[in-house]
């Protein structure tokens, strides 16, 4: 499934109600880090580390979103989506986390959605996606009990105020990433370096999502509300029972202890004793929280993974392409994880909330001509077309990302946009990409 073709399938063959849109992250792209009133979130301390960022960059300007809002969403109409999922910088609706409110913030998102509807496109809206306010982290960020507070007094305000008018709303962002890359590795923000701290992070995120939870519906009782995961299937890389034993782990570490919370009330018992003492500290009725109903998980997948006890995955070893990120292009992996979501779990809804690439991209006469992205997307959508074909309940897809953007602590080197975007001087570049993608969309193709 790697290599560039034309579909042999069309956006009908999703029915009507099928969901497709593109991503961004409010950090990645609105800039603007110093404008009416925004206070600063852990990124932007973790940008003045060094070395904590490839480049040395920050998310000061990033793509200027702020600034440039309706040129933006013209670009997301042009493409023929349905569909914007975007996340709400909650430093900039409220600069320490709690405290006032800051109106020109949340007239930013005002003008956003207003914008969408005027455009006819769908809003989704992501609560979280990893910008804690500094001054919460300061407290003891995802530690603290009164910052699982502040975040459900956050959540229910964005959705008091817009929550009549988005399609969708969304608690967390990957809550692996925030509590294994940003507490155990240390290589998002904040930088901390502890397993124990890691889990305790993960366990009272999704205390926090299920609290929240409850507040969206007693304040919009029929928003479509869920959580968003980063999955990948996890093979061993060997027949080695070492390397069998450490797939399973591995796959309970990122997949099942997130949706075993979710949808069943608890941990699973072999990464509990896999973690030992640093198992997290769960309170009485704390499962029964976490476990709240929900409409949909989110799911955001890139790529498979594979286990091994010994020398690390050679990830070129399949043959298969590689993106920029060192990533191994495997569609079938895709509609593997939705299917095995579906079976293990009968969720009633999923979505694609993420999927896409980076890749060198070079800009030719004022183009870029990214036909592995176009495939690469191409060939995702074709294997969430077969999940829905085998009876999974997917019922969206959105690619990441619209811009070009700063990539965390790969900074600006990373590229996933299907629009390309002038870091020096913001001219955004529809790429081969986007122009594929309209075409499919509006059956020009």
């Amino acid at each position: 499934m790697n290599k560039s073709v034309e579909p042999s399938y069309s956006r009908a063959d999703f029915g009507e109600d099928f969901v497709w849109g593109v991503a961004t992250a409010a950090f990645q792209i609105e800039g603007a880090a110093n404008t009416d009133g925004r206070g600063r979130s852990i990124w932007d301390t973790f940008c003045t580390k060094e070395e904590a960022i490839a480049d040395g960059s920050n998310g000061d300007v990033a793509c200027d979103h702020y600034n440039r809002l309706e040129q933006d969403l013209d670009h997301i109409a042009d493409l023929g989506v349905n569909a914007y999922r975007f996340s709400v910088s909650w430093s900039r609706v409220r600069p320490s986390g709690d405290g006032p409110w800051n109106e020109k913030g949340f007239d930013f998102y005002d003008r956003l959605i207003a914008g969408l509807e005027q455009r006819g496109i769908q809003a989704h809206l992501t609560l979280f996606h990893w910008d804690l306010p500094q001054a919460l982290d300061d407290r003891g960020g995802w530690l603290d009990e009164k910052v699982l507070d502040c975040f459900v007094e956050y959540a229910q305000e964005v959705t008091r105020r817009f929550g009549h008018r988005l399609a969708s709303i969304c608690t967390f962002n990957e809550p692996w990433v925030i509590s294994i890359l940003g507490y155990e590795k240390g290589v998002f923000a904040p930088g901390v370096q502890d397993r124990a701290v890691a889990m305790q992070v993960a366990h009272n995120i999704l205390v926090a999502h299920g609290r929240a939870v409850r507040a969206i519906r007693a304040t919009s009782p029929s928003l479509s509300t869920g959580i968003v995961l980063n999955m990948s299937p996890i093979y061993a890389a060997s027949e080695d029972p070492a390397d069998t034993e450490k797939a399973k782990i591995d796959d309970g570490l990122i997949v099942r202890w997130y949706m075993d919370a979710i949808c069943f009330g608890r941990y699973p018992v072999d990464v509990l004793s896999y973690l030992g003492k640093d198992e997290p500290a769960v309170n009485a009725g704390d499962m029964s929280v976490i476990s709240e109903p929900i409409d949909f998980i989110g799911v955001n997948y890139y790529t498979r993974n594979f286990a091994s006890t010994g020398n690390p995955w050679d990830v070129s070893s399949t043959g298969n392409q590689v993106t920029d990120m060192g990533w191994e292009v495997y569609p079938d992996g895709l509609c593997e994880l939705l299917c095995r979501l579906h079976a293990d779990y009968n969720v009633c809804k999923l979505m694609v909330t993420e999927n896409g690439a980076a890749f060198k991209d070079e800009v030719i006469d004022g183009f870029v001509n990214d036909l592995e992205r176009q495939s690469y997307i191409q060939n995702h959508i074709a294997a969430t077309l077969d999940a829905r074909r085998r009876g999974v309940p997917v019922d969206g897809y959105f690619v990441w990302s619209l811009l070009d953007n700063f990539e965390w602590a790969s900074g600006y080197e990373k590229r996933f946009g299907i629009i390309h975007v002038d870091y020096e001087t913001l001219e955004r570049t529809p790429k081969a990409s986007s122009l594929w993608l309209t075409k499919y969309l509006t059956g020009a193709i």
